[in-house]
Formats: structure tokens, C-alpha cells, sequence
């Protein structure tokens, strides 16, 4: 009776590149290999930032997203080099199609993890920790790259797993032995519990995975919504979310980026300088995905935490991030009340369909829609080839901030 339900059991993996952009960077000029490497944006202007560094340069405190001169003041010998993008996602289409090997079940969770399933596997290759080690010892000969990998029997603990061991490692969390393993870690380490919900859940006295397993479900759901609940379950390993097949893909029902600015935003030209900036890889997601918006949705968390929304439809489905981003702007300006400076900006392209021939607005500048699409996937094409920080709008370029 127990083998016929372990046999029921999933094995899940989330196999994670380490430091992948810097990774990438030291395959490629193996003079890299023992420096202090961190691919950076534009150092022309003192907004670049970290985007990637190496386990070296982790070791100085060199963090992602922060400025490059205060990276380069933790560690004088670090090494940047810009980003290349293209490279990058031929890497991960190359490890990919190592995964590939071992089953059809892979879902990329972004352009550097992967979640597998190889339930179905194992009478070919092994237990789930021999395959993981199989496939990570087969990234690492052929290309040269590192991945963590999480062994588990949901995507939750996979997750984990890959988080809990860094860099070239293998990590098993069992359905039998998951809670001697995972209650005792930081409840902030759970994926889905952010630094906002953190503080809350420790205000109670849960500071522990163990103790919001064990938390009590109603002040769950006062204090963090339908999304307490759901990380109860998750901190029980109860996670039935399942791995997408090969060529399978779930259409999104929006794409949207956001960013917690480092000082609070008090003004309308803040705003849309960052609203800019998140537009743009906006536009780039609605490209790759073969989408267009029908609608912008602009969101705000303000220095007393609360949010706000604001929507705006458009007049035909647009994959441009300018127009994306003069629609966001737009209902912005429009509708919100300035009270607090505002910390948190959010673009959300909704009401996603297929791109395809509109009927002309009668009331609309038709020809000059079409020719700022035409500009901006020019600007896309151009910005994927050299880098996010090769094709910048005039506004983002300024020197407000060139002080240490």
C-alpha cells in the first residue's frame, strides 16, 4: 500500500543557473574566470547598476541592483562588462535543451530557472537526486555553467530546495523529512512571503516556516488576504500546482513589471521617468509572448503602504511601449491625489489578445500609431542586440543624480 502511494509521489525539480548573465560573461573571456566580474548597465551615467555578479564578487557584498560606484567602493578590483542579452537567452535555450533530455516536462520560470517534472523519468535515468545530479554534472561539462537544483515532490519545496545550497549544488527535500528540513528556516525564506508580509507575519510571533504551518487560519486571512491562506498551504507542502509540458504554454492575462525606487517619489516627472522605464521591457515581454494590450493598468504603493490603481483603455491593442507608457501616464495624472511620496511604482499591460489588424479610429491619428510601433521595435531590436542602456529616452538621460 505505501510503495503504490511513493509511486504516486512527483519529483520535481527546480534546476537554478548560478550567477547566470556573469556566468555567461566568464565562458565567454575565460580571463574573467578568477576576477571580480559584475555585469553592469551603462557606466556613462551614474544610474548603471549591478545587474549579475560572480560568487567572488558576492563574497565583497556586491549586491544586485545596486549602483555601480558603491559596488566598486566594496570591491576596488571588480570588473564590469555590459550585458549581452542575446547571448544570454542562446545560453538558456542551450541549457534547456539539456533538460530537455531527461523529460518533456519543463516550464521556464524565468530566463535562468527552470521547473522540471521527471516523475517519468526514472526507470531510465534514476531516483530524482541521480537525475538532478546527472543534469547538473552535464550543464556544468558541456557549457560550463553551474546550477542549484531542488529536489522535491512540489514546486514549492523544489524551489526551496535550489535556494537552500548555492552555488553547484543538490538539495533533497522528502514529503517524509520536509519538516525537520524546512520548518526551522525563516518564514521570509518561503517563496510568496515578501519583506511587507515578513514584518507582519513576525508582529504575531511568526517568524518561522513552522509557525505559519501551524499559524491559525482566520489571522492569516486578516493579515495578508486569500494569499495567507494559500502560503499556510504552502509551508504544509501542500502545492498541487503542476510542471507545463514541452510546447505547452499558458497564455498570460497581463504582463507587468515594478520596482521599489530607492528614495520616495514626489512628483508627477518621478513618476514617469520610472513608468518609462518599466514600459519599455513591458513592450519587449508583449513581443516575445506575440501579444498586444488592450489596456494599461498603473499601480502605486505609497510610504504608508497603501496602494492604489489606476486603468485606461486603450483605442486598439498595442504591443508599444510608448504607448503604453503615455497611457499610464496619462490615467496617472488624471486620477491620483498626491497625500504621501510614493515608493512602489507597478505597470501592468492587461487585457491581453493576439496582435493582428485594427479598424482605424476615424477620430485617431492611425499613421502616427502605427509609425511610433514601427520606431519602437526598432528601439527593441536594437536594445536586445547591445543592451537595455544602448536606446535610453531623452528624459532618463540627465544628470540629477550624478552624486556619490
Amino acid at each position: 500500500m505505501r510503495t503504490e502511494k511513493v509511486n504516486r509521489d512527483r519529483i520535481i525539480l527546480h534546476c537554478d543557473l548560478n550567477n547566470f548573465f556573469a556566468s555567461v560573461e566568464c565562458v565567454l573571456n575565460p580571463e574573467l574566470k578568477d576576477k571580480y566580474v559584475a555585469v553592469c548597465g551603462s557606466e556613462a551615467d551614474r544610474r548603471g547598476i549591478v545587474l549579475a555578479k560572480n560568487e567572488k564578487a558576492k563574497a565583497c557584498g556586491v549586491m544586485t541592483a545596486e549602483p555601480i560606484w558603491r559596488a566598486k567602493r566594496k570591491c576596488p578590483e571588480l570588473v564590469t562588462v555590459p550585458p549581452h542579452h542575446e547571448l544570454y537567452r542562446e545560453y538558456s535555450q542551450k541549457v534547456q535543451d539539456i533538460y530537455y533530455r531527461y523529460t518533456d516536462q519543463v516550464e521556464p520560470a524565468s530566463i535562468d530557472e527552470c521547473f522540471l517534472d521527471v516523475t517519468g523519468s526514472t526507470a531510465l535515468f534514476g531516483s530524482g537526486e541521480e537525475i538532478a545530479y546527472s543534469i547538473k554534472d552535464a550543464v556544468k561539462k558541456e557549457l560550463g555553467l553551474t546550477i542549484s537544483v531542488g529536489v522535491s515532490f512540489c514546486k514549492i519545496f523544489a524551489k526551496l530546495g535550489s535556494d537552500m545550497k548555492k552555488p553547484d549544488a543538490v538539495t533533497c527535500i522528502t514529503k517524509e523529512h520536509f519538516k525537520q528540513k524546512v520548518w526551522i528556516l525563516p518564514v521570509g525564506d518561503l517563496v510568496g512571503v515578501g519583506r511587507s508580509s515578513c514584518e507582519k507575519l513576525n508582529e504575531y510571533g511568526i517568524c518561522t516556516i513552522g509557525e505559519l504551518a501551524a499559524a491559525d487560519e482566520n489571522l492569516l486571512q486578516r493579515l495578508l488576504g486569500i494569499n495567507g491562506v494559500q502560503l499556510k498551504q504552502f509551508a504544509n507542502g501542500i502545492d498541487e500546482r503542476t510542471v507545463s509540458k514541452y510546447g505547452e504554454k499558458e497564455v498570460p492575462k497581463s504582463i507587468g513589471h515594478g520596482i521599489t525606487t530607492p528614495a520616495d517619489l514626489t512628483d508627477n516627472d518621478g513618476v514617469w521617468k520610472v513608468i518609462l522605464s518599466l514600459s519599455a521591457e513591458i513592450g519587449s515581454r508583449l513581443r516575445d509572448e506575440c501579444l498586444a494590450a488592450s489596456g494599461v493598468c498603473v499601480s502605486v504603493k505609497d510610504n504608508t503602504m497603501k496602494n492604489v490603481s489606476y486603468r485606461q483603455r486603450f483605442k486598439n491593442p498595442t504591443q508599444s511601449p510608448t504607448v503604453i507608457a503615455n497611457g499610464a501616464r496619462d490615467v496617472f495624472e488624471k486620477k491620483h491625489k498626491w497625500l504621501h511620496g510614493i515608493r512602489t511604482v507597478t505597470v501592468t499591460a492587461v487585457d491581453l489578445t493576439q496582435p493582428g489588424f485594427c479598424m482605424p479610429d476615424m477620430f485617431g491619428d492611425y499613421i502616427k500609431d502605427e509609425k511610433i510601433e514601427k520606431i519602437d521595435s526598432v528601439v527593441d531590436s536594437l536594445r536586445r542586440k547591445y543592451g537595455n542602456d544602448s536606446v535610453k529616452n531623452a528624459v532618463l538621460i540627465d544628470g540629477s543624480d550624478n552624486k556619490e
